[in-house]
């Protein structure tokens, strides 16, 4: 199983733009600061959705059975839609994609690593978290960018449009054994806790995505303290998620 979208996957992007892109390209992206930001939103994001397409992928391989793995499948689908379209933009501004993602894949991929799955149950959730925190992320962010980026980030910030399966499959796995919501419990915190610590870290070490995330076009510089308030925010909204499937934050 692979990780496609509507169109072929394997068609080559371009990296120039063209006379027309250029005409669209609103003026702020003329301030180097803020297009060195939005590249490397753009190539944080991207990233962050090709790697949950292919972990949905192999979740999809320990369904329990037909329907749950096509509804897994169709998760991976959407994830892949979203990656392209933020490729897309990518290529619109005349930057290679898979170099603007480079830099992020250690920071998902360590990520990855730290919270492999035990089963079909906690991948489910790791999937529901997952999408939440990005669709958190997109809204936090949205404000603050030019309007073509705003454009995209709201399109993509969706999620999957699975949540439902989700939440239906997670509540009657706990009713038919109560000793598997503390475990999932534990699961969605350890899950919350390395998002966190993985984001709070990356956004550090980047002053131009920082200045982006909660700055903007007309407040440039790092804030800590309104970093500080937007992870705040999406803890609160994850610990809502974690409630609508039963378990505790």
């Amino acid at each position: 199983m692979v990780c496609r979208g509507a169109r072929d996957p394997g068609r080559a992007p371009r990296y120039a733009p063209s006379m027309a892109d250029e005409t669209r390209t609103p003026s702020a992206l003329d301030d180097p600061e803020y297009r060195t930001g939005i590249v490397e939103l753009l190539g944080v994001l991207a990233y962050g959705e090709i790697s949950a397409c292919q972990r949905l992928v192999e979740d999809a391989m320990m369904a329990p059975d037909l329907r749950s793995k096509v509804e897994v499948a169709a998760m991976a689908n959407a994830e892949f839609g979203h990656y392209q379209q933020l490729q897309d933009r990518l290529v619109e501004l005349g930057e290679d994609p898979f170099a603007a993602m480079e830099p992020f894949a250690p920071t998902f991929d360590e990520f990855h690593r730290k919270t492999r799955p035990a089963d079909y149950f906690e991948g489910l959730v790791k999937a529901y978290v997952g999408d939440g925190l990005a669709a958190d992320f997109y809204r936090e962010v949205s404000a603050y960018l030019d309007p073509s980026t705003r454009e995209l980030v709201i399109e993509t910030m969706s999620g999957t449009g699975h949540s439902d399966f989700v939440v239906e499959t997670i509540r009657a796995a706990i009713e038919a054994d109560h000793r598997l919501g503390g475990r999932l419990a534990l699961w969605g915190r350890r899950l919350m806790g390395e998002a966190l610590s993985q984001a709070q870290r990356l956004v550090a070490e980047r002053d131009a995505l920082a200045a982006v995330v909660v700055g903007g076009v007309d407040s440039p510089g790092l804030d800590l303290a309104a970093i500080g308030r937007m992870f705040t925010r999406i803890t609160e909204a994850h610990t809502e998620r974690m409630e609508r499937l039963g378990l505790d934050a």
